[in-house]
This record gives C-alpha cells, sequence and structure tokens, in this order.
C-alpha cells in the first residue's frame, strides 16, 4: 500500500478509536473492557475504512485510460498546434495513440498555389507526435469537393484542366507530402469524401468529371508507392446509410478488382443524439468484416444540439436555426446521460466488430476544442468524453464499461 494511503487509513483508525474509547471509557479500562471496546470499534468503522481506501487509491493505466482498456487503437483529431498547448499533453497521451492533424495536411493548407510548399506547422505536428510516441494518421491527400480543393489544381489558363494534367498534379502533390514524411506517418486518408450523397456514384467535382473514379485509384497507387509501409483509407461520412452504403461497397469492390492498395474504409462516425444509426452501421460493420475489409471509425463525436434540416431549401431555415443555442450555460444532466448510453451502445457495437476495426479516433480532444462549437453555426456544443476543463463526462464512464473485458 502506498504511504499516503497507508497514512490516511492510520489516520482513520486513530481519530474513529479515539472517539469511542471517550465515549466508552472515561474511567481506568481493563484487558478485556479494552478487546471488547476494538472489536466494537472495528465492526463500526470498518466500511469507513474501505471506502477510505477505495477513493484513495490511484487511477491505474490499466483500468481507467481508453488506450489501455482498449482492444483496438484509440485516437484523436486534434489541433494542428497542439505542440503550443501543454495542458492538452497529458490527456492526449493518457488516452491516445493515434494523432490526426485537423487540416495542417490538406491540400489547400499544404500547397496553396502551385510549388509552393508550406510545411512548418506539419512537420512541428509530426516531431511533436514521435516525441510523445504518439502515431501520426495523415489527413487528407485529396479532399474530392471543389471548395476544399485549392483552385488552381484544376484549371489550366482560362480552361478547365484536363484528366492528364490533373493527375499529374495530384501525382506530384501525393509524391511530394508522402514523400516527406515517409516512415513516419502509420496512416494516410488518402481520399476524402468523393462519394455522392444525391443518386449519383461520385460526388460532382473537378476530379470526378475529368478522370471518373480512376482519380481515386491512382491517389492511392501514387500514395502506395511513395510509402509502401502507410495503411492506406478511404475516409467518408454517411457511407453507412442507405444508397451512400451501396456506393462504398461498389468502390470497395472495383478497386479490389483493380488490386488497388486501399487498405481500409474509414468511417467518420459525425452523429447526432437520438440519430445514431445503430442498425445500418451493424450491416456496414458485418459486410465488412465478410468482405475481409478493414475499417477505422476517423472522426467520432455525437452531437447534443438539434441542427435541423438547415441545408434544405438552399439554407433558407439557417437564419432561423443557428439562433438556438441551448446549452452555452452548461449541458443538461439527462442530456449528458442520453449522450452516455448512446456512446456505450456504440462501444458494444465496435467490440462485436473488434477483428474487424483498425482504430476508433475521436474528433477533437474536448469539448471546448470540438468543431461543432462552430459547424455548422457557432454554438456551444458538448459531443465529446471529456467537458471544457478536460474532466470526463458520463459518456467516458459509459464508454470505459464497455471497453473493459
Amino acid at each position: 500500500m502506498d504511504a499516503p494511503i497507508m497514512k490516511g487509513v492510520c489516520f482513520v483508525f486513530a481519530w474513529s478509536a479515539a472517539v469511542l474509547f471517550r465515549a466508552e471509557a472515561p474511567t481506568r479500562v481493563g484487558v478485556h473492557d479494552s478487546l471488547t471496546i476494538f472489536m466494537r470499534f472495528g465492526l463500526t468503522f470498518l466500511p469507513l475504512v474501505l471506502m477510505h481506501l477505495h477513493l484513495a487509491q490511484p487511477m491505474s493505466h490499466g483500468a481507467d485510460t481508453l488506450k489501455e482498456a482498449s482492444p483496438f487503437p484509440m485516437g484523436v483529431g486534434i489541433r494542428d498546434r497542439v505542440f503550443e498547448l501543454p495542458g492538452d499533453w497529458p490527456l492526449l497521451t493518457a488516452h491516445y495513440e493515434y494523432v490526426t492533424p485537423e487540416n495542417d495536411m490538406k491540400p489547400v493548407a499544404v500547397q496553396p498555389q502551385p510549388g509552393q510548399w508550406r510545411f512548418e506547422t506539419a512537420d512541428r505536428f509530426v516531431d511533436f507526435a514521435l516525441s510523445k510516441k504518439l502515431k501520426v494518421v495523415g489527413h487528407c491527400l485529396v479532399w474530392a469537393k471543389d471548395d476544399r480543393t485549392p483552385p488552381w489544381f484544376a484549371t489550366d489558363g482560362d480552361k478547365p484542366a484536363s484528366r492528364e494534367v490533373l493527375l499529374a498534379r495530384m501525382k506530384t502533390h501525393i509524391d511530394t507530402v508522402v514523400g516527406r514524411y515517409r516512415g513516419k506517418i502509420a496512416m494516410w486518408d488518402v481520399v476524402n469524401e468523393a462519394l455522392d450523397d444525391g443518386s449519383a456514384y461520385l460526388r460532382d467535382s473537378s476530379w470526378s468529371r475529368a478522370c471518373g473514379e480512376e482519380f481515386i485509384a491512382k491517389a492511392f497507387v501514387y500514395a502506395h508507392a511513395a510509402d509502401p509501409d502507410a495503411l492506406l483509407i478511404y475516409n467518408d461520412y454517411n457511407n453507412e446509410l442507405d444508397g451512400k452504403f451501396e456506393k462504398m461497397v461498389r468502390l470497395i469492390e472495383s478497386l479490389h478488382a483493380q488490386q488497388v492498395p486501399m487498405h481500409a474504409i474509414g468511417l467518420q462516425g459525425h452523429y447526432e443524439l437520438d440519430m445514431v444509426p445503430f442498425e445500418a452501421l451493424e450491416r456496414t460493420l458485418a459486410a465488412m468484416q465478410r468482405m475481409g475489409m478493414k475499417v477505422v471509425v476517423s472522426e467520432l463525436d455525437i452531437d447534443v444540439i438539434p441542427r435541423g434540416r438547415w441545408w434544405a431549401n438552399n439554407g433558407a431555415e439557417r437564419a432561423t436555426l443557428s439562433k438556438y443555442d441551448p446549452y452555452k450555460d452548461g449541458c443538461p444532466p439527462e442530456i449528458l446521460q442520453r449522450q452516455a448510453e448512446q456512446y456505450a451502445r456504440l462501444f458494444q457495437l465496435f467490440r462485436k466488430y473488434s477483428d474487424t476495426i483498425l482504430r476508433i479516433s475521436f474528433w477533437n480532444l474536448h469539448d471546448g476544442q470540438s468543431w461543432l462549437n462552430d459547424f455548422p453555426w457557432k454554438r456551444a456544443n458538448h459531443p465529446l468524453l471529456f467537458d471544457r476543463e478536460k474532466k470526463p463526462k458520463p459518456a467516458y464512464h459509459a464508454v470505459m464499461r464497455e471497453l473493459k473485458p
């Protein structure tokens, strides 16, 4: 037993005995009477002593951190300049094995203009992570949305870039970025969000218009050539839902038929309270297991604030909905409890498919840093396992109960 705990126990015994002896023995006490008092003391105060022992036990990393309790590696997407936030380091290193930079490896950050490379923050991020014995997930090499890709990629003078020009630019970008971090980055989100949310197969973008599905295949081929040891991921949101699920399966089958080195599917996992698609998620995990396709849950959180259909009718209701900020003074206990129950159900499912899941990453370290404080508009959100003071929430304890064998 640790010395501070022993001192505390001795204090409880001494204080308790003094109380009893003063009450029971105001006059001279014999040996027999002393034994009687001691036995009464033991029966009376043993529960108090045991409670003190329990509360005084130090946190055990083996039982009380996510990464030690989990059957799969745990990760987190974090601020790019985490190396300037020492207050985050204890929470980060105690609970997580993998880190993903939120923004500073995206194409618009790394190469905003042709040949204008900006690696300073990304370099410092990688160096910081490795110094803390954390593994890095690179995010992302190609984001298949025109408003998330530097405009110069898709133009050639005053004309749209041809297939050949686009693929050549993509190859140069991937060769440079992946080559720079070869051996330092364990996993790459190679292509991000290429599947369409509507009736089409691929999202309408400069990439799909010029190249069709070919740009996805080429991106993985180029990334694998630049770092053969990195695990390569296709990452998307809502790919467990009807319509998009079928497109994801089609993409996997097509890439595998071409022997493209795509190693895992990333399910982002941005869920809303009371709307977590448990059945669809289980169908997806079961299908991936049957296909032999590994999965990463790449950006997990549960938004506690109803968003409404903010995108409908070209955002006509956005102005009204964006005034809704119900939990700016704190999240009610009943909401936190519902969130905890839904996180618990998610992790029950994840444990069931632990042979298929390679990693689970939360998207941000604690509530105060969540992207959902600003998306789809600014509000105080509470979607993660740790609150703004970096303290564990009911959701954390619920997840830990599911992770422990």
